[in-house]
């Protein structure tokens, strides 16, 4: 591959290790950083730094919360029959296990569902629906999760089959306007939530039904680490109650009540502690590998489970997936390499193949989108010559707005900004990479579309210790809305050989200077694929927590290597 071109842009005013700070309450490194966050209030420092459950906001300012709680208490009340339909991905999945608690909790039995994604496509499918009818009977109330925002037809045949309907989702609401259903709890559709993901909404139910109606006997705080997970994994902005949930459930997930999130963590090797990476990284995937190897019963399954070996099962087979999934991924990857030849030079990616599982192009599209930094579709096409596709987007490019641009040429589509799913005929793929190219190229500048790295501050390997990450850790967690700091550091050499790590992955050793006697550690994931420029090199960099045989150490991650500039 050649040389990186990336821009970089180092934030606001520069830093030195030697200030106070703003507040003397502060390292002078934690000081900077949240100025880089626009936060400048004591209080609202406090507040991000640490975050209390006592400051949850009303869930009844949630839309329709009030109409969905009165509802909810009617059916336990009336011993109705009640079905949860939810997503195949780890927010759907944690949404149903959320509802089915807070529901038992109550007395009810509900049934619960997940669609297979090959066969039945996403969300409240006519498919899905017919297979949920005849493996459950029709329910007197269903509860959608994580999706029917945009199930306008799919509803209305509910409903006229006498069953009431109320949807907890997230989604962006799409051009028809919204379903008739009984409630549409969706912060998406005006509140002081937008940000939240499927098991958030849901989370916020079970809190409103607390209030209405308390239970001695049931703490919703044990939901928080099932909320955290698909928060972390649903790639949601870390921001508001988002944070203060994950924060929380974090804290909560080495000790976690649920068997089956037990298993998971001793299926991966974590170690009596929990951080967003090891969720985003280890945990998320394994939930998300049943959905894509089309069996989410299993994911659902193990994070329901309450027998001890049968979650240690189930959390290994969720392991077996995950490997099939990577070595299907790195197939497509590959395949998708050799596809982009031919189309180098356009603003957009959009490739299809009849040879791609649905389950996996979701991520191709992701691994794509941040290597050539141009809003993404990677489309697996089935025997009938129906494509169903995932999308990653760049900043500044909405894929919402994009497929309502493309719409004529698509069987459906919908989703986030950042990430949508489309279906679409095999022979409109070209006219949509066009059309596509076309949205992109009216709605952004050449500028917007060169890729950019955001440097928080300039630091010097000597400043880098376990004090330094204890305060740095103090901003975690990290994700959409809050990330994770970005570092430079100048004027860099390697002391050793790169160490070469299944072919593709970098173990460096590095000083600053030549003279320099500190050495430090560095990964640089996927950097053996790189031509790296000859030293002296200036890093981009992040820095994590590693705990290897009980020792821990401070850890640099490589973001992006330059030939050093003065």
């Amino acid at each position: 591959m050649r040389e990186s071109n990336i821009e970089w842009i180092i934030r606001g005013e520069s830093f030195q290790m030697e200030e106070n700070g703003a507040d003397d309450d502060f390292p002078a490194i934690l000081t900077h950083l949240i100025r880089q966050r626009n936060i400048a209030e004591l209080s609202s420092i406090e507040r991000f730094l640490d975050p209390k459950l006592k400051d949850l906001a009303d869930p009844f300012l949630m839309p329709d919360m009030d109409i969905a709680v009165a509802r909810l208490f009617e059916a336990i009340d009336r011993k109705e029959k009640i079905g949860i339909f939810g997503d195949y991905d780890v927010d759907g999945v944690t949404s149903i296990s959320v509802m089915r608690s807070i529901l038992r909790a109550y007395g009810a039995e509900p049934k619960f569902f997940v669609p297979q994604r090959s066969a039945e496509g996403y969300g409240l499918s006519m498919a899905a629906l017919e297979r949920f009818e005849r493996e459950c009977g029709l329910p007197d109330l269903l509860i959608a999760v994580d999706c029917g925002t945009s199930s306008i037809d799919e509803i209305a045949t509910l409903t006229a089959k006498g069953v009431a309907v109320i949807v907890l989702d997230h989604h962006e609401p799409g051009p028809r306007g919204r379903p008739e259903c009984a409630a549409l709890v969706n912060p998406k559709c005006g509140s002081d939530f937008p940000y939240l993901c499927a098991a958030g909404v849901c989370f916020k139910v079970a809190h409103a039904l607390l209030k209405t109606r308390p239970l001695a006997d049931y703490d919703l705080k044990n939901l928080l680490d099932l909320v955290s997970v698909a928060t972390i994994a649903d790639i949601v902005p870390m921001i508001g109650e988002n944070r203060l949930i994950v924060r929380h459930g974090l804290k909560r997930l080495p000790n976690t009540n649920n068997l089956g999130l037990r298993a998971l963590q001793k299926a991966v090797g974590m170690n009596g502690s929990a951080t967003s990476m090891d969720v985003g990284f280890r945990i998320g995937p394994r939930l998300n590998a049943a959905g894509r190897m089309d069996q989410p019963e299993m994911a659902l399954a193990t994070l329901m489970c309450e027998d001890p070996e049968q979650a240690e099962e189930l959390a290994a087979m969720l392991d077996d997936f995950n490997r099939e999934r990577q070595t299907m991924e790195e197939r497509t990857r590959r395949e998708a390499l050799e596809m982009m030849k031919d189309y180098l030079n356009d603003p957009v990616i959009v490739l299809g193949s009849r040879d791609w599982h649905p389950g996996v192009v979701g991520i191709v599209a992701s691994r794509l989108m941040r290597q050539y930094h141009r809003p993404t579709f990677i489309v697996s096409i089935d025997e009938n010559g129906i494509g169903k596709g995932s999308g990653r987007s760049i900043q500044g490019v909405s894929l919402v707005a994009a497929i309502d641009d493309c719409r004529p040429l698509l069987l459906a589509g919908g989703g986030h900004e950042m990430a949508a799913g489309i279906s679409i005929n095999e022979s409109m793929l070209t006219d949509f990479r066009q059309l596509f190219a076309g949205h992109v190229l009216k709605h952004t500048t050449p500028e917007q579309r060169l890729p950019k790295i955001y440097l928080d501050a300039e630091l010097n390997f000597e400043w880098l210790s376990l004090d330094f990450l204890k305060s740095y850790e103090l901003l975690q967690p990290f994700g959409s809305g809050n990330p994770q700091p970005v570092f430079l550091a100048r004027d860099v050499y390697l002391s050793r050989p790169p160490m070469h790590l299944k072919n593709k992955h970098l173990r460096l050793f590095l000083r600053q200077g030549k003279a320099g006697l500190n050495e430090q550690s560095a990964m640089f994931f996927n950097g053996g694929e790189r031509q790296l420029p000859d030293p002296p090199w200036d890093i981009a960099f992040t820095i994590d927590r590693n705990t290897f045989r009980g020792v821990t150490s401070l850890q640099v991650v490589i973001t992006d290597v330059r030939a050093a500039r003065s």
